[in-house]
């Protein structure tokens, strides 16, 4: 596991929020590991990961988290910032629930979609099913991800052309993908009734 993020060259390449983010393969997972100890919690790692050889870096974080055999008679609470959204075959619902003790926040720069399949949007509401909270980062989460992984320190972090408006784009998309899919048909016919 990395530390930091030794360029901020390749933070602000992969985690841009971009609509349409062609030729960035990679996915990025900046992670923090805290215990939670009643009102008070405790760090205990820091990193960051990218998938290799073929391996989704969420897997191979939940991999590393499975051998630290974490105490089943503590909280645990794991933040994610990804460059991408998890895929439909990720494992981290299933993971999620092997461990009721641990707690996930995933903050995604941008939104992963294999159109053809459109099978994405319906893991991610299994993963929101299984408890994982979901977000799209905003300008705050991107000032702490500078912050706190990339080694840059002399350069404050700026935001670039577009950061709020996608982050608003992208958020409200998530939203309706996590709506519950009773809703979604309430609002379809709302719709057609309105002629919309």
């Amino acid at each position: 596991m990395d530390l930091l993020l030794t360029e901020d060259i390749l933070f602000l390449y992969n985690f841009r929020n971009l609509r349409k983010a062609k030729g960035r393969r990679e996915t990025y997972l900046c992670y923090v590991v805290k215990r939670r100890d009643s009102a008070t919690s405790c760090s205990l790692d820091f990193g960051y990961l990218r998938n290799q050889m073929g391996c989704h870096v969420e897997v191979l974080f939940l991999r590393y988290i499975a051998a630290w055999d974490l105490d089943p008679g503590r909280c645990y609470r794991i933040t994610w910032f990804t460059s991408w959204s998890p895929c439909y075959d990720c494992h981290i619902a299933s993971f999620l629930r092997s461990y009721p003790n641990l707690s996930l926040r995933i903050f995604m720069a941008r939104l992963y979609f294999c159109e053809e399949r459109k099978a994405e949007p319906e893991g991610l509401r299994r993963l929101h099913k299984a408890g994982a909270q979901i977000a799209i980062m905003t300008f705050k989460d991107y000032f702490y991800c500078w912050n706190t992984f990339v080694e840059n320190r002399e350069q404050a972090f700026k935001g670039w052309e577009g950061l709020h408006e996608n982050s608003v784009h992208l958020a409200r998309k998530l939203r309706r993908i996590l709506l519950p899919l009773y809703e979604v048909d309430d609002l379809r016919d709302a719709f057609k009734i309105l002629g919309l």
